[in-house]
């Protein structure tokens, strides 16, 4: 495993320049007439979970905009969540987690959502990645690494790590990121991920970064 990233100072500044037009990923920007708050990021966040952005940005809408507390949604019935959250992926699942969870808050947190990152792990459908990105986004905490699948590919792909899994690639990457990249890192990476370093044949041409990459397991590129 490499111990230090070279270059790093210029990699996030290349990143920054070429990615900030295409604008932040639905859980870490703040959503149009939709309260920012740590309750909404959980909910959109187990919103996007296997969804592309935009679908789960117009769940969020039809969800959020109206019913934005635990108070709110466990007044409505599974059924009733499902149909505003469609056509999200796993939408009766999550209909039923989010009933769950709103229901939790109001019964142990007093309708607050855990701002310690192992309580978050204890409500049924959070992990690692949806804990991280609240604390981060809903908390505004310092000190946490939100991994996902963009996050776990690129760092392996440019060489800085080799793990087979996103917990694996957030405990190495803690290792040898300096903690003051770690607030932009999923922003940057997530993005990047999305438009540029996609998983199959990526647009290397016109990768800011190209020439720190090992482009480990790439195979074809553009």
């Amino acid at each position: 495993m490499v111990r230090t990233i070279r270059r790093i100072d210029e990699i996030f500044t290349l990143l920054k320049q070429q990615l900030h037009t295409y604008g932040k990923s639905v859980v870490s920007r703040k959503k149009q007439k939709i309260l920012d708050t740590p309750f909404i990021t959980l909910i959109s966040c187990l919103l996007s979970l296997r969804t592309k952005d935009e679908v789960t940005e117009q769940a969020s809408r039809h969800l959020l905009i109206k019913y934005n507390t635990p108070e709110e949604l466990v007044q409505l019935s599974e059924q009733q969540i499902a149909s505003l959250i469609y056509p999200v992926g796993f939408y009766k699942t999550k209909a039923k987690r989010i009933k769950e969870i709103s229901q939790t808050l109001l019964d142990k947190y007093q309708g607050k959502v855990p701002d310690q990152f192992e309580e978050l792990l204890t409500l049924k459908g959070v992990g690692r990645k949806t804990a991280n990105i609240v604390m981060v986004y809903g908390h505004k905490k310092h000190g946490y690494l939100p991994i996902d699948t963009h996050c776990h590919r690129i760092p392996n792909r440019l060489g800085w790590i080799k793990t087979k899994t996103p917990e694996d690639t957030e405990h190495a990457l803690k290792k040898i990121l300096p903690t003051g990249y770690w607030d932009d890192f999923n922003d940057l990476f997530v993005t990047f991920g999305q438009t540029i370093c996609v998983p199959i044949s990526p647009f290397c041409s016109r990768c800011p970064i190209h020439q720190y990459c090992k482009k480990v397991n790439v195979k074809s590129s553009r």
